[in-house]
């Protein structure tokens, strides 16, 4: 019956373990079969808006360069610059991004504006394009930060190129400005949900126009987001996903360094938003298999009460069987222990020595007995009164026991005041470094003694040990010999302890009186 029990049991939890691992693996596989769709999707909408970026700053340089040339080459007189005005009314017509063009001298004077006359008295000696072009010869194109136009109000990019007399020296800087109109315009007619943002970002960080469009992000340093500070250090493009510096939104970002320009064009799609679909269809998904789960669990449950109800009787005759071992087993710890001092009693202590002595003569091990006994212990009953004198035993107990570390060793109640230590595997000499340590743990206890010539409670200690070649010997040897070396501390003063000699079989024969002990 309890094996079927178990056979049922395990069945059903592997059916059910199988089928919540199946629909884990099919959950982690839709998902993540979903991002690698949204991560592919973005990423080819991030590298077209690159290459529609890089098209309009491309389109702005090469109308820098025909300006540059013209004014190098026919100068800036009045009629130079009304054949330019009328250059650049054509191109601003052919090419939507341009907001402005705007021509500036040597000291950062307006030149010439593609706006109206009254405007060209602006200086725009302190843009950050203007100071470029002045301390640098590079005669590239530079993408400055989004400003606000003096000219148009606009929210714009500069690009600007640097105009040099015929001896190389600076005369000013021809700049068009491209508006962050023109590229929002773009930006909200693609789809990016509701937590979605589009972003075009300098190389180093500096946002140039977002959206959603807000007027405070126009420069925000992004440089310590993971992709300026992590990826874009090893990659020129790729996906990563975490919380934006901007709003604090978790999103899946696609990233792309133009190769042309320093900027960077990022889509953001906000991460829980585009899970949507896949995350409805997992609740979907996970209420069918909770619900045959919970039927496959129920037959399961059925099936396995009945198996129980039929071994009910059996389990509660194992649980008599085990009362009646529990109580068997205190029984036997009560029948070995000594109620007064917690320590083993005679008769463990003469099972215990049987099997050590065997041992030892088996594995020629040495084996050693200490027999400690109190000092003028019926003066002190006399005196203080039995219950006195059970405490007293308790506390002398107590301290031997501590002396006595090994887990092999065994401390028990010999018989009166009269306490035994059992120590397998341990020679004359380590057993006399315990007996020393027994000596002064009882004395350091102080227990108060009148009537003991010591002024406190003392114990004399008997010693021996059976030695692997003393095959001739057996544990009631060794008790006598333990005995005898007893009686000799006691005769020799008592409050000490005393060796037994290692062969004296005479001697340990003679009979002696115990009087005065």
């Amino acid at each position: 019956m309890k094996r079927d029990l178990r056979l049922a049991t395990l069945l059903t939890a592997l059916v059910c373990i199988s089928v919540v691992l199946l629909t884990a693996w099919q959950i982690w596989t839709a998902r993540e079969s979903t991002l690698s769709d949204i991560e592919t999707d973005i990423v080819n909408l991030t590298n077209a808006l690159n290459t529609y970026t890089e098209g309009a700053f491309k389109q702005s340089e090469l109308v820098l360069l025909g300006l540059t040339e013209r004014i190098e080459k026919d100068g800036t007189g009045p009629q130079q610059l009304e054949r330019l005005r009328l250059l650049v009314a054509q191109e601003m017509n052919a090419l939507a991004q341009l907001n402005s063009v705007v021509l500036y001298d040597a000291q950062g004077n307006w030149t010439f504006s593609s706006e109206m006359p009254a405007l060209t008295q602006t200086n725009n000696a302190d843009r950050e394009f203007f100071k470029h072009h002045r301390d640098n010869r590079d005669r590239g194109v530079f993408i400055g930060p989004a400003i606000l136009s003096r000219a148009t109000g606009a929210w714009v990019i500069s690009v600007s190129r640097r105009i040099d007399h015929p001896n190389g020296d600076f005369a000013g800087v021809i700049a068009v400005t491209i508006s962050l109109e023109h590229f929002l315009k773009l930006y909200r007619t693609i789809h990016v949900g509701q937590f979605g943002a589009i972003s075009l970002t300098s190389s180093d960080g500096h946002l140039l126009v977002r959206f959603p469009f807000h007027d405070e992000d126009i420069g925000r340093d992004l440089s310590r987001a993971p992709i300026f500070s992590q990826h874009l250090r090893s990659t020129s493009s790729g996906t990563v996903a975490f919380a934006s510096k901007v709003d604090g939104i978790h999103r899946i970002y696609a990233f792309k360094r133009s190769d042309q320009y320093p900027l960077v064009t990022t889509v953001a799609l906000g991460q829980s938003e585009a899970m949507q679909a896949w995350w409805t269809q997992t609740k979907q998904f996970s209420a069918v298999v909770a619900l045959l789960l919970g039927l496959l669990v129920a037959l399961g449950r059925r099936l396995i009460s009945h198996i129980s109800r039929r071994i009910g009787a059996e389990k509660k005759l194992r649980t008599a069987q085990t009362a009646l071992i529990e109580l068997n087993h205190s029984l036997e710890i009560l029948a070995r222990e000594d109620k007064l001092t917690g320590l083993a009693n005679r008769r463990y202590l003469d099972q215990f020595l049987d099997v050590e002595f065997k041992r030892a003569k088996r594995l020629g091990s040495p084996l050693s007995l200490i027999l400690v006994d109190v000092d003028f212990f019926k003066r002190y009953n006399d005196h203080y009164g039995h219950l006195a004198g059970d405490e007293c035993l308790r506390i002398i107990s107590q301290s031997i026991q501590r002396c006595v570390r090994r887990p092999g060793d065994m401390t028990a109640r010999y018989g009166g005041e009269e306490i035994a230590v059992v120590m397998p595997n341990t020679d004359e000499s380590g057993a006399r470094s315990v007996a020393e340590a027994i000596l002064r743990s009882i004395a350091d206890e102080r227990l108060q003694h009148l009537c003991s010539p010591f002024g406190i409670v003392t114990v004399s200690l008997g010693l021996a040990t059976c030695a692997p070649h003393d095959s001739d010997h057996n544990e009631k040897t060794l008790i006598n010999r333990a005995d005898r070396a007893l009686y000799l501390a006691k005769s020799q003063g008592r409050n000490r302890m005393s060796t037994a000699p290692a062969k004296e079989e005479e001697e340990l024969n003679v009979a002696h009186s115990t009087s005065g002990r």
